[in-house]
């Protein structure tokens, strides 16, 4: 479990060569606990099962079976906690493996369903939850991607990609708030930087721009709307380019610059609003990682984390910028599980009839 500040993310092994003898063996409570986490694909009115990334006939532990991956708002944990005492987790007497702040400041909540947590860094367990996604693909394709020709709408593509050699890597990981990471091996790698300007910034300004309630209405808010209604731009300041420092009319001067005129105010929608917020936010995430690729001198950035997903504005924004600013010489890359976090197996709870829990 990965309990970030704005998402859990849970991801739950369910064996599926299970013999009658273990069928037999495994307690009630844990068959419960099974079935509604791999029958269901909601829970309640906020967690969510993503069906369509499910990674199916993984060997873990020398057992068979699949991956799912289900996540909820930080701010629903006491509703989870409660569902561990409904399901009666307390007769498991089982510890549970965390990562990310949450597993620090809900350890004690956790303990009154008689759970305990195994912390683990958050970030070495990103590094591991990275390679090996992609050491295993996603059913069969590819599970990292890029773009080719990122600078050109009309023929931008998606393009499937291996990590066979990805060190050295640049890796941004963007979630409520962003950290960037110099990887120059799944056991050297340094934080390099970060910025408190991330998705939680991009959530939470829209709710306060918008009135939208949840990240998923942001973002459709995001995609009907017109920034450069919101934004000033090079050519609103020069009347088109500024030809001797390469920026090109439709570069975003100042974010919200019109903004400050009551006539602009009055004519923009909520839509608008939230589209300027969303490619605000992402200029500044790619500006700082383009730097940092830069200082760093490393030519590949992998971006991942929950700001990512279904956030297809943001992916392609970051993809255009690291080639148009680097001149082709930065590559960006995305993953298709873009929020993973794991870490070595061994840390992994084997559970009665070998269920496995990952958190």
């Amino acid at each position: 479990m990965d309990i970030g500040g704005t998402l859990v993310k849970l991801v739950y092994f369910e064996p599926k060569d299970i013999t009658a003898e273990e069928e037999q063996e495994e307690v009630e409570n844990l068959k419960s606990i099974r079935k509604y986490l791999t029958s269901n694909t909601a829970y309640g009115k906020t967690g969510i099962r993503d069906v369509h990334l499910e990674l199916k006939n993984l060997t873990m532990c020398g057992r068979k079976g699949n991956l799912h991956f289900i996540r909820f708002p930080t701010q629903a944990m006491h509703r989870f906690i409660q569902m561990g005492r409904d399901k009666n987790f307390s007769s498991l007497h089982t510890t549970l493996c965390a990562t990310g702040g949450g597993a620090y400041k809900f350890e004690e909540d956790f303990r009154t369903v008689n759970l305990q947590l195994q912390k683990l860094d958050e970030l070495d367990c990103l590094i591991q939850g990275l390679l090996y996604v992609d050491s295993v693909h996603f059913n069969g394709q590819p599970e990292c991607y890029f773009f080719e020709n990122p600078s050109d709408p009309q023929n931008c593509l998606k393009r499937p990609c291996c990590l066979d050699n990805p060190f050295p890597m640049l890796l941004v990981n963007i979630g409520s708030g962003v950290s960037i990471l110099a990887v120059h091996s799944k056991d050297n790698y340094k934080r390099v930087t970060g910025t408190s300007l991330g998705g939680g910034t991009f959530l939470g300004l829209c709710c306060l721009l918008t009135g939208c309630e949840t990240f998923e209405e942001a973002l459709e808010m995001a995609a009907k709307g017109d920034s450069t209604n919101v934004d000033k731009l090079v050519r609103d300041i020069y009347g088109g380019d500024y030809e001797r420092f390469g920026l090109q009319g439709s570069a975003v001067a100042s974010s919200f610059g019109h903004m400050m005129s009551k006539e602009k105010r009055d004519t923009i929608s909520k839509e608008d609003l939230a589209r300027a917020t969303l490619v605000t936010i992402t200029n500044n995430i790619g500006s700082i990682a383009r730097m940092c690729a830069v200082n760093e001198k490393i030519d590949r950035i992998v971006f991942v984390g929950n700001f990512l997903r279904i956030n297809m504005v943001s992916t392609k924004l970051l993809a255009y910028a690291m080639d148009f600013w680097s001149k082709g010489q930065l590559k960006a890359l995305f993953l298709e599980h873009e929020h993973i976090h794991f870490q070595h197996l061994p840390a992994v709870l084997i559970l009665p009839t070998q269920n496995f829990i990952f958190f």
